[in-house]
């Protein structure tokens, strides 16, 4: 089986000019509330500060963002940074969900600084996700830019959407991967990784 071709699309919104400010007030009338009472009187524009640092993953280069951190090594052992915190906004009811991430590759002639990763996995988590994807976007962004034997990301969340609406389950929490390349092919990588992750 070859290796997945890994391809990373940047999305790059159009942006408005402005402040969305005056929708959030509209928004907050129309659910009954008194934007002009004094707890909600600059609300709208902490929500607006507070949403576009949230999704200011979009606005990130990758490339400028990895700033030339990689380094020829001679090294082909697994790296493996665990428990990567992050915080995103699922697009379907635009509530939190958190946790953490692992991530871990095969290098062949490159490894990358260590801190970048965690820097990659917020320029993801920082837009507008579904846990499946972000999990699949990280992977392949390193695949891209790291070129490695392989890439192995594990992500365990727990969704506002699923503990405060809908099933109200507050103790569930959802695990995805992605695995490309000797990840996706050798099941003695696979299982190296879980045990490092589980150790």
């Amino acid at each position: 089986m070859k290796p997945n071709k890994a391809v990373v699309k940047v999305i790059t919104p159009k942006l408005e000019e402005g402040t969305i400010a005056p929708l959030i007030r509209e928004v907050l009338e129309k659910l009954g509330e008194d934007p002009q009472r004094e707890g909600l009187e600059r609300t709208p524009e902490r929500v607006d500060k507070a949403l576009r640092f949230l999704t200011s993953g979009y606005r990130t280069d990758i490339r400028k963002l990895v700033n030339g951190a990689l380094y020829e090594v001679k090294y082909d052992e697994m790296v493996v940074v665990r428990d990567i915190e992050f915080f995103s906004l699922c697009e379907h009811h635009l509530l939190p969900f958190f946790g953490k991430m692992h991530v871990a590759y095969l290098p062949k002639a490159k490894v990358i600084g260590l801190s970048k990763i965690p820097r990659i996995v917020d320029a993801f988590a920082r837009r507008l996700q579904i846990q499946e994807r972000l999990t699949q976007e990280v992977a392949q962004t390193i695949q891209e830019i790291i070129d490695p034997a392989g890439v192995g990301v594990i992500c365990e969340a727990r969704h506002f959407c699923m503990m405060m609406r809908g099933v109200e389950k507050q103790h569930s929490g959802a695990m995805t991967s992605a695995m490309l390349g000797a990840f996706r092919d050798c099941k003695e990588t696979r299982d190296e990784f879980l045990a490092l992750v589980n150790h």
